[in-house]
Formats: structure tokens, sequence, C-alpha cells
């Protein structure tokens, strides 16, 4: 079956060779439709059009392919399309959508790390994902930093878009499973240099997620008006970041010195507040929506899965800092000498953790019976990493929520949680791998979103071309009536190098 489209596009957007975002509407949208045909052939353009207009929140463009025969092979792939874009043009359209690939590969080794029932191999499995992690994660940066050198104006642009700025916040994401990796695969073979330089790079990253938690929605509500029918569960991704701070927190403090693992496991605790409470308001809006709306579209649906993040990891990092708060809270802690404030920081991490690990378990379900649903109308796209990430954190809660209460059953599901990430890990690889083989990623027309941000820029860079050679010519005529001054002339006595006689002798003779 020949699938179309990496990605769906509703009817409600415009098409992406002509809209621009809210803070570049106006007079710009005949250049980006100019400069659209001029960047790709006409008949292309056309097809891209074609695919984007026809698109619709219905699945019509996926019965149709359900309808569609089957002639061609898994990987076959339009050649003479292959051959009409190269890796230049196709490496223009790596996006933040792609680093959700590191958070779910990061999760994988960190789950991986932290199971109750372990076998020989285990650690190495774990180290081979996180090396996969690191090397993909190296490639993606080295890529979308290409894209926004060769398309600087497109960087503003790609933080506010609608379907790529919430993204961004995945690119932090995986910097903080590659350093709760760093923690778990690295440490027992490096020396004291690295549990140091750990400690200074978890400061640095918390301040850079306080960054992107407050700049990332500021420009968002400034430069765009979002829909409440649109509303999905990437909305929460900016605060991402926050939300893994615990249960990364916890892990390092386990080789800090005391006074180092107190600052941290306040930090994390605040950290992951905060990122609940916004994930909290961004449920509400998200809910409001499947009630009020249609649901999204299926091949989109796997994305409903980033809402079990939230829950899970705040789940897990707090029962995993009430764990490390027991351990290294010293005794005098708040000026409290009656009780080891330790103890009652862990004993209440649990009745909390418990609290919140059945609304994760609600969100999977309540994603995966919307997954079934409508399994045969789905496409890949990049949602589709969504299965792996946030159910990571759902078996990390389970397993610590297992070894809390001493439940041998709670322990088995989270490790069986694990075994069913393996599979979903390994399908999302090959299904990615295949679209972009195919050209159904990094194509015209395949990216949602690319084509707007991408456009803007060479927008923005026609219209700053066109202010300097208006400011040009002004500059050149403002010479030129200096030159035909009397005041000039006065000062240099009637006459100049290039003649500003000759000047006047001109215009004596028009008529």
């Amino acid at each position: 079956m020949m699938i179309e489209n990496s990605t769906e596009q509703r009817s409600d957007i415009p098409s992406p060779i002509t809209r621009l975002p809210s803070a570049m509407s106006g007079g710009f949208n005949g250049d980006a439709e100019k400069l659209a045909k001029d960047t790709y052939p006409e008949d292309e353009i056309e097809t891209v059009q074609q695919q984007t207009n026809s698109g619709s929140d219905t699945g019509d463009d996926d019965d149709e392919n359900m309808r569609r025969p089957r002639t061609q092979s898994f990987w076959a792939r339009d050649e003479a399309q292959r051959r009409r874009i190269p890796f230049a043009q196709r490496s223009l359209r790596i996006t933040w959508g792609w680093f959700p690939v590191n958070m779910s590969t990061g999760a994988m080794a960190s789950v991986l790390a932290q199971q109750p029932y372990t076998f020989n191999g285990l650690t190495a499995i774990g180290t081979i994902f996180y090396v996969i992690d690191l090397v993909t994660f190296c490639i993606f940066t080295l890529l979308i930093a290409g894209r926004f050198i060769r398309k600087p104006r497109a960087f503003v642009t790609s933080l506010h878009h609608p379907s790529e700025s919430f993204f961004f916040g995945s690119y932090w994401v995986s910097i903080a499973l590659l350093i709760n990796g760093m923690q778990a695969y690295g440490v027992p073979h490096c020396g004291e240099w690295l549990i140091h330089t750990l400690r200074v790079v978890f400061w640095i990253y918390y301040g850079c997620a306080l960054v992107v938690a407050v700049f990332q929605y500021q420009v968002i509500f400034h430069a765009e008006i979002m829909s409440l029918s649109d509303a999905v569960p990437a909305w929460i991704l900016p605060a991402y970041p926050f939300l893994v701070t615990g249960v990364m927190a916890s892990t390092l403090v386990q080789t800090q010195g005391q006074t180092s693992s107190v600052q941290m496991l306040i930090a994390g605790i605040a950290g992951q507040g905060l990122g609940w409470i916004l994930a909290l308001f961004i449920y509400s809006v998200y809910l409001t929506r499947l009630i009020s709306s249609k649901m999204p579209p299926p091949s989109m649906r796997p994305g409903m899965y980033i809402s079990v993040g939230p829950a899970a990891y705040t789940c897990a990092g707090i029962l995993s800092l009430g764990r490390q708060a027991k351990e290294n809270i010293p005794p005098g802690f708040l000026g409290i000498t009656s009780f080891p404030v330790g103890d009652l920081w862990f004993g209440m991490s649990v009745p909390v953790a418990l609290f919140l690990w059945l609304i994760a378990v609600w969100f999977s379900a309540l994603s995966t019976l919307s997954v079934i649903r409508d399994a045969r109308r789905m496409h890949f796209a990049l949602q589709w990493w969504a299965f792996v990430f946030p159910n990571a954190g759902l078996a990390i809660a389970t397993i610590h929520i297992g070894e809390a209460v001493d439940s041998r059953g709670i322990k088995i599901a989270g490790a069986v949680i694990t075994v069913l990430l393996v599979p979903l890990w390994f399908m999302c690889v090959i299904l990615h791998v295949r679209s972009v083989w195919r050209h159904d990623l990094l194509a015209p027309g395949k990216d949602m979103g690319v084509d707007d941000v991408n456009k803007t820029h060479d927008v923005k860079r026609q219209r700053a071309e066109e202010r300097r050679k208006k400011k040009s010519i002004q500059e050149s005529t403002r010479q030129g009536l200096r030159w035909r001054s009397p005041t000039w002339k006065s000062k240099s006595g009637g006459s100049s190098p290039g003649g500003c006689n000759g000047v006047e002798k001109q215009q004596q003779q028009e008529p």
C-alpha cells in the first residue's frame, strides 16, 4: 500500500505554501507563494497543495489509502522524487519534532537501568540504547543547526509556530535523559571527575529548563492564537524539561556529597512541582477539547500518550526523591530534632505517588483504546514516538511503587511494561527509517509546518534585501542632491571632480 503522507493536515489550516504565522501575516503571502514557485518545480508545488488541502480530521485520506490496492513493496519509493530532492534540501526539513526519537531512546536506557529483575547482559543492552541515543542526538543537533545556519530567520519562527514550537522542549528532555544515562552507565566506569561534572551540568540544565518554561510559553502566547479544538498533549512539552528533573536529581544524588545531595533534592522537588502544575493546566484544556471537539486524526493519536508522561514522571520523581531524602537528609534538618525529616519525606511521598499513579494508568488506557479504535487508518508520523517515552515513565513509576510497598506483583507489572516497550521502540525505528527512505518524511508537503517556517525565512530575507536596496537608492539620491546643492558649489568654488557643472549643463539641456 502506497502511503502518501507522513503527517495529516487539517482542512482548517491553510496550505503551507501560502500560510504564514500570525506574527508575519500581512503583505507577505504573495511573496511566500512566489518564493515557493522559485524554489520547487511547478508540478511539485501543485502536488504539495493538493496533498495539503485534501487532508481533514475525518481521515478521508486514510480511507482512500485503505482502498488502494497493495501493489508496491514495503520499502518501495518514488525514484523520480528521490533524484529531484537532494540531501541538502531534505536536511532543511529537520525540525524539533525529531527529538522525541532521543526522548524515547534515552527513556529506554533509563528504564532498563532500574529494572527490579535483572539478568546477565541487561546493563550491556541499556548501554547500547544509551550510545544510540547519544549518537542520534549529536546527528540531529548538527542537522538542525545546519538548517538554522542556512535559514537563520527560521529559528525564531520555529519557537512559536503551532506545529513545531512545542517540540522545542523535547530537545531539553533529551539532554536530561543523556545526563541521567551518564550517571547510570558512565559513573561506574569513570572517576570522580564525572561526578563533579554532573553536578555542574545539573545546575546548568536546571537554569536552561527554567528559561525554556518561561520563554517558550511567553513567545507562543504573544505570537500565536491557538484554537481550543486543536489542543493536544504536545502543548505540555515546554514544561517537560521540569517533569524529568525529579527522576534525574534522585539519580544524581546517589554519588554526590551530603550538601550537594540536599541541594539537588530541594531543586528536584521544586522543579517537579512547576512541571506538574503547568501540565495540570494543559490537562484541563486537553480534556475540554476531547469533550467538545473531534478526536485527533488517527495517525496523530499516538501523540495522546504524551498525556501519560506528566503524571507518570511526577509519580516516579516524587517517590525516588523521597527515597533519597530518607538516606541523605541530615539529622536536625529544618531545625527539627524530634523525628527524622528524611523519613517523614519518604513517608509522605508514597501516598502522593499512589495518588498520581492511577492517573497515568488512566491516560495510558484512554490513549490505547483511541489508537486501537482506528488502527487500520493510521500511517507513521513523528508523533508515534510517544508510544515509548511517556509509557517508559509509567514503567519507572510502577517499578518504584512496587519497591516502595514491597509488592512483587506491581514490580512484575513494571517489568512487563518494559518488555512491551522494546518491540514498540523497534517498530518506531523501522517505520521511521522506512518513511525517510520512501520520502514520506523530509519531502515537500510531507512534514507538517516545516514549509511554513522555512518560507517565512525566505520572505523575511527578501523583505530585508528590498529594504537594503531601497535604503541604498535613497542614499544615492541624497548623495546626488548634495552634489547639486548651491551650498556645496560655493564651498567647492563652483566645480567638482566628475563635474557638478556637468550636472548643471545636463539640467539646462533638459526641456
